[in-house]
Order: C-alpha cells, then sequence, then structure tokens
C-alpha cells in the first residue's frame, strides 16, 4: 500500500475497441457474459461498456493487483480502469469527504481495512448488489449483498534471516515476547509493526489480536515497550527497513507482501504464527453514489470470479478465497498447515466493536502505554 500513490491503468486495448465502432464493441461485450451468469447480465455489461471507466480505490498496490487488472481489461475491452493506490485510512478519508461534498464518489471501494470498509456499508453507503458469484464464496465472506471478501490473507511475522538466528525467531505470539525480553539489546529499535494510530489496517489486525489472545498485552504490546518497536504506516516501508537490516522483525505483515517480496530476498523469512494466524480479507464494496456502478458491478463480479480468484492465488501473490482454486496462497493451503490454527476475520458487523469512540480511544491509549514502558 503505496501511500498517496494514484496509479491510472489504461490498455490500448481501449482505444482500439472505441476505434472499432459500435458493431465490433457489442461483439466483444457479447463474448464477454460469464459462463452461468443470468441471461439479464448482457444488459449490465451494455450499460457498463457505455459508462466506459471504472474509479477504484484500492489499498492493494498497483504491482500486486495488475495481474487481474490486466485480466479484466482483456475480458473488458471497452472498460478502463482508474485505479488509486492508496493506503487504507486514505482511502476511508477521500471516501467520507467526497460523500460530505455530495459530489460523486470512487465506484468501488477496496481495503484492507475491513473495519473501516464495514463502518462505510453499516452507514448507508453501499449498493445493495446480488452478486452471480457470491454463492461460490464461503459464508463468512459475504455481507448483506453489500460487502465481499475477496481475499484469505495470513497476517504473519517478517525477519532478516542474516540479522537473526534461528534460534531466536519466534514462533508464536507469546514467543515474541519472551524471546524479546531475553534479548533486548539485540531487539532495540529493531522490531517493526503497523502503527494503529494511523493505519487502518494496522488497527483491525492488533485490535482482533487483543479479541483472540487473552494475553496480548503482556505477550505482543510489551515486547514493543522500552524503545524496541518502530511503527510505520504500510508493510512496503516495513519490508524495506527488514530486508536493509535497519529492523530485523516485523510483526502483523501481510503475508503475501512477504511473499511477494520473499522472490527477490533470500535473506527474508516469514513465520506462520503456531498458536493462532489472522486470516484477513481484502473488502469490496460498490459506493451507492458510483458514478459507474455497472463497471463497479463487472469489477466485482469479476475479482470474485474464479478466474481472477486463480490469479490472484497464483500471479498475483493475493491469497484467493475460494474453496474450489488450487495453489499456494490459497484457503486450502493456509488450512492443510495451519489447521485450526487459522482464523479468519469474518466480514460481519463485529468488526464494528473496535470502532466504537469510547473503545478505540482505550484500546490506542492503553497501546501508547504498553510501547512507551520501560
Amino acid at each position: 500500500m503505496r501511500k498517496g500513490l494514484m496509479a491510472v491503468v489504461a490498455s490500448a486495448a481501449v482505444t482500439a475497441a472505441i476505434a472499432l465502432g459500435g458493431a465490433a464493441a457489442g461483439s466483444a461485450v457479447a463474448q464477454s457474459i460469464p459462463e452461468g451468469y443470468p441471461a439479464d447480465y448482457k444488459s449490465t455489461v451494455d450499460a457498463a461498456t457505455k459508462e466506459g471507466k471504472v474509479v477504484v480505490y484500492s489499498s492493494t498496490d498497483a504491482a500486486s493487483a495488475e495481474p487481474v487488472l490486466q485480466a479484466f481489461r482483456e475480458t473488458y475491452p471497452g472498460i478502463q480502469i482508474e485505479y488509486n493506490d492508496l493506503n487504507t485510512s486514505e482511502i476511508y478519508s477521500r471516501f467520507i469527504s467526497e460523500v460530505a461534498a455530495k459530489a460523486g464518489t470512487g465506484d468501488l471501494l477496496w481495503s484492507s481495512a475491513m473495519d473501516l470498509q464495514i463502518k462505510l456499508v453499516a452507514e448507508g453507503n453501499a449498493l445493495t448488489y446480488a452478486s452471480p458469484e457470491s454463492a461460490k464464496l464461503p459464508k463468512w465472506a459475504v455481507f448483506k449483498d453489500q460487502a465481499w471478501g475477496t481475499t484469505l490473507e495470513p497476517v504473519v511475522m517478517a525477519y532478516n534471516k542474516r540479522l537473526l538466528p534461528a534460534d531466536k525467531v519466534p514462533k508464536t505470539h507469546a514467543d515474541l515476547a519472551k524471546i524479546v525480553k531475553a534479548n533486548a539489546s539485540l531487539f532495540s529499535g529493531k522490531l517493526t509493526a503497523y502503527d494503529p494510530e494511523k493505519s487502518g489496517v494496522g488497527f483491525l489486525l492488533v485490535s482482533q489480536d487483543s479479541k483472540v489472545d487473552p494475553n496480548f498485552w503482556d505477550d505482543v504490546a510489551s515486547a514493543f515497550g522500552g524503545g524496541a518497536g518502530r511503527l510505520y504506516t504500510s508493510t512496503g516501508a516495513m519490508l524495506e527497513r527488514i530486508s536493509s537490516g535497519e529492523h530485523i522483525l516485523g510483526y502483523n505483515m501481510i503475508g503475501s507482501y512477504v511473499r511477494l517480496r520473499q522472490k527477490k530476498d533470500a535473506d527474508l523469512g516469514m513465520v506462520m504464527p503456531q498458536d493462532y494466524t489472522l486470516g484477513f480479507s481484502r473488502i469490496a464494496f460498490i459506493s451507492k453514489e458510483a458514478k459507474q456502478p455497472n463497471a463497479a458491478k463487472l469489477f466485482l463480479d469479476f475479482i470474485l470470479s474464479k478466474k481472477a480468484q486463480e490469479i490472484m492465488a497464483n500471479k498475483a501473490d493475493l491469497y484467493a478465497v475460494r474453496d474450489d482454486v488450487s495453489g499456494e496462497a490459497t484457503p486450502a493451503a493456509l488450512k492443510k498447515e495451519l489447521g485450526d490454527k487459522l482464523k479468519p476475520i469474518p466480514v460481519d458487523s463485529s468488526l464494528l466493536e473496535m470502532l466504537e469512540p469510547a473503545k478505540r480511544l482505550q484500546f490506542l491509549r492503553r497501546w501508547q502505554q504498553a510501547v512507551k514502558a520501560q
């Protein structure tokens, strides 16, 4: 998630499709109706093609999303993608500002800050839509035909193999606290994690930790005290610093980005905690104020489709959410490795609990006290 970066992704195929004229475009549209979809889906495709583009606000790095975006362009060559690569807090702030201004919004929001996404949906900002793909998803990944979990990604620890001895690599959340406290000089200023005050996904993950792990404050939070930890707003920034040796271990990292980085950095290690591993999802919803609602429907259906999910699992390193997809980055592979230790965060209203102002403030104050403690 690169802060403030806007990637407008287009294709020469778009210009070519327009140049060919109505007949050729109509032929392309006719071929674009997915197999098994209702017959009236053609009207959605036709309307989307007339709209001509879809505006996406996403926390998924443009580089990681590109294989999926390219496949969408090939499937619907008459629709441009304006892809805004933002961090999770920026997506939320930008959207609510647009709603307040009543000047239109992005068409589809796709963010890993699951709680902020559900908050926007609960406040009446989402278009209700019966996606033809909903029945193919796990039940926990669909919320009221208004929000959809598109991935199931492990929340991991990442570390520098050159600088962290194998016997000091934590295997569980409790290990993290014990090892850091026993090796204070080694870890001083060398731990990194999301800043929950500035990062939407950062707050989501540590607040979920506190719900799953009764020892969270004594173990994980305390490990960051006494100057051991440094906090950031993006996985990319943390991975850069782990690879360079500025930090040696990162906590609550997005597993898909770690796997992608490992392809370039053989010294980067990854741990899926053996006591429990959170599984988070990038939630997508269509704005009720979307200027291109039909194109947004096509984009949503596409990223939920088996074709796109296979690309996520095997080319984009984003981890699929569908059980009928094969590959390393799939629910089946995660369940095989983790069994019941995999804890998917459900796409439902329970995500709103920690966003209540009083609870959020109380949580952040306790976090501040923990990370500053000597």
